[in-house]
């Protein structure tokens, strides 16, 4: 098969169906942009579990007076000395504890005027209404409801809470928004292979004349076929091309010089530039094979020679 044949038939059929080639590459190229998001979204979501999951700690609060007159889970009155040290004495013993810090009401007190020293509330508040805590650090953070068995309902304790339930919402909702967006990529590729397979069929029966006298003439069929497959095949790799320019003026702009520049959002750990790289080839192969697979099944059945 001569090189120069094909690649002129590519040509001519690009130039013919100039319209719907750039329907074609356009569709190709959305489609495969939001597919790389979404493959981005999830490496950025499993980068901030691993980031954030490390560092969320499982917190004892403990009794204290104003608790005991209000709340329900410290009737039996405030923490007591002997009570404390019986729970340091059992998280000494659980293997899945890796460290644990106690937080005294002063301290409590300190870090709740530190955060929120501007709130109304700050004003009114004194030490001894803060409670004192055992900030425990797992060495697996999905072992939360071991802590939580062991110690919530306990004398003296007022509650058990897992920062880790906090994230989960945080990260469930991020990937809501990740399979919204593979759901429309989803619908953006079944519109790209429909347009991919219309050009061919546009361009099969445009040249339909000249492809009769080849048959006639003793080529094969995939001699035939070849010019619109590759025809597909390249209107997709440019639309690939344009789906990596996309992600990588994304990455750029939105990132680097956007929300990693946001004191809001200094404590967020970003994925790199190689998360981005690695996905280039993925998005630059599917643009080729797509478009020349949906080219190859719509000819068997379309060209008629």
């Amino acid at each position: 098969m001569r090189a120069q044949f094909v690649l002129s038939e590519i040509g001519v059929g690009l130039r013919r169906n100039l319209t719907m080639t750039f329907a074609v590459v356009v569709s190709v190229a959305l489609s495969l942009a939001l597919f790389g998001g979404s493959l981005l979204m999830s490496d950025q979501v499993n980068t901030m579990k691993g980031y954030w999951y490390d560092k969320v700690n499982v917190s004892i609060f403990l009794c204290n007076k104003s608790d005991a007159e209000s709340d329900p889970h410290c009737a039996r009155g405030a923490v007591t000395s002997d009570q404390k040290k019986q729970i340091v004495a059992d998280l000494d013993k659980m293997s899945v504890v890796q460290k644990v810090t106690y937080e005294s009401s002063d301290q409590a007190y300190k870090h709740y005027k530190e955060q929120f020293g501007d709130s109304p509330l700050a004003s009114s508040l004194t030490p001894d209404q803060m409670q004192e805590s055992y900030r425990i650090k797992l060495k697996d953070p999905e072992k939360y409801q071991v802590i939580a068995t062991a110690f919530d309902g306990r004398d003296g304790v007022q509650s058990v809470q897992d920062q880790k339930g906090i994230l989960d919402n945080l990260f469930g909702l991020l990937n809501g928004m990740n399979w919204a967006a593979r759901a429309v990529m989803a619908m953006m590729l079944v519109v790209a292979l429909m347009l991919i397979v219309n050009t061919v069929r546009v361009s099969a029966f445009s040249r339909r004349r000249e492809t009769g006298i080849m048959r006639l003439v003793g080529a094969s069929g995939f001699y035939i076929q070849a010019p619109f497959i590759a025809e597909a095949a390249v209107a997709g790799l440019i639309g690939g091309g344009v789906a990596c320019g996309f992600l990588l003026i994304a990455r750029y702009f939105i990132i680097d010089h956007g929300l990693a520049l946001s004191q809001k959002l200094n404590l967020i750990n970003f994925i790199g530039w190689d998360a981005v790289l690695t996905k280039l080839p993925l998005i630059l192969a599917t643009s080729l094979l797509m478009p020349a697979l949906a080219a190859f099944f719509a000819l068997r059945k379309y060209l008629k020679v």
